[in-house]
């Protein structure tokens, strides 16, 4: 299964929010529910799968768990179909559906609920390779919402509970009757969902009950960090409507490229250029590693270019650990190009030396293998 599989059931993106997540779900949901698709398999098994797909997207732990892990992740959490083989669509269309009116109207459906959650938020954070090393602690301004003081949160004028809507007479929903069969329940257009009408708003917010503010927030960020990790930050996202929660805020983690390092999980990789004569002979070079120490690298004699050399415990910590990966140092031979005179007399006295170059294992090898093209 692809780590994108239900993204791509409810047709949003990896990035998409909570609203967009809910939203996909309903339209997909009424669009596949076997109460519209009589008889129709595909559409049921449809129906379950987008179902399942929801049931992981719209809870953040076993969201991120899966955008890390893929489906292994959620079912290690009690994820997956929550349906199992079995699922019972006896209930009729207007029973499941009473999750989404719960969720997306602000209480169970045909009732209204005068506080709301706010919405949750996203934030997208750069940070270096080195902070990812160490972990740190960022401060990032936010834009959101809060409560109105004037009127504490109700809109009015007063700072009092404003009156029932008089379209919904407080409900927050409307029904209206199409093609003679199906009856749909929509938001209220008067009060917006609230059940309730401001006719005397408040100058301060104009009647919405929250004002927009920056607000900055420090957020702390642990060694091992990587890119599309999530940090929640518990009711730092909108605030809540009417008395309600505040939502929650995600940090979303981007680790910026380094100019000498590459990532892989928890281990460094790197190419470094030595000498012909540190090739041949070995010796020892000094890097600096990515904790700002140096870091020795031990040459062995007739290193070969592109070689791998692997230096122990001088990777990246792990998550929320002291334990590192490991550092991997690519070797490239430079050939000089340009030779002083008493360097090309030494070179002719090193290629006299080795006239019997093609008896190297490496050499003969090959010259062994073409030796048929040549008769």
């Amino acid at each position: 299964m692809s780590d994108t599989e239900y993204y791509d059931l409810l047709e949003v993106s990896k990035s998409a929010s909570q609203d967009e997540i809910k939203r996909a779900f309903r339209k997909q949901a009424m669009k596949y529910h076997p109460d519209r698709n009589p008889g129709d398999k595909e559409a049921e098994q449809k129906f379950k799968q987008i179902n399942e797909a929801y049931e992981i997207l719209k809870d953040e732990q076993k969201r991120a768990a899966y955008d890390h892990y893929g489906k292994a992740g959620v079912n290690s959490m009690g994820g997956g179909n929550p349906f199992g083989g079995g699922f019972d669509f006896s209930g009729g269309f207007a029973d499941v559906f009473n999750d989404i009116f719960s969720e997306f109207m602000g209480g169970k459906a045909g009732k209204n609920s005068y506080s709301q959650r706010g919405s949750d938020l996203r934030y997208n954070l750069n940070i270096s390779l080195e902070k990812a090393f160490t972990g740190c602690e960022e401060e990032i301004v936010v834009p959101t919402t809060e409560i109105c003081e004037k009127c504490h949160g109700h809109g009015t004028k007063n700072g009092e509970k404003p009156a029932e809507c008089p379209t919904c007479h407080g409900s927050g929903k409307v029904r209206r009757q199409q093609g003679g069969f199906f009856v749909f329940e929509t938001v209220c257009p008067t009060c917006g969902g609230s059940g309730y009408a401001v006719t005397d708003p408040c100058p301060e917010c104009k009647g919405a009950g929250q004002k927009k503010i920056n607000k900055k927030l420090k957020i702390k960020i642990k060694a091992g960090v990587e890119t599309n990790m999530r940090i929640r930050v518990a009711g730092e996202g909108m605030a809540g409507i009417h008395g309600g929660e505040n939502g929650d805020l995600y940090v979303g983690i981007i680790v910026e490229p380094h100019k000498l390092y590459e990532r892989n999980g928890d281990d460094l990789y790197t190419a470094v250029p030595i000498s012909i004569s540190c090739a041949v002979l070995g010796g020892t070079i000094e890097i600096p590693g990515i904790d700002g120490e140096k870091v020795e690298v031990n040459i062995p004699a007739g290193t070969q270019n592109d070689a791998l050399i692997k230096v122990r415990g001088q990777g990246m910590h792990q998550y929320d650990s002291e334990k590192r990966g490991d550092l991997y140092v690519s070797v490239k031979v430079v050939i000089p190009t340009k030779l002083t005179s008493k360097q090309k007399e030494l070179m002719e006295a090193f290629r006299d030396e080795c006239k019997d170059e093609k008896s190297q294992p490496e050499i003969k090898g090959f010259f062994d293998k073409i030796a048929d093209l040549f008769k």
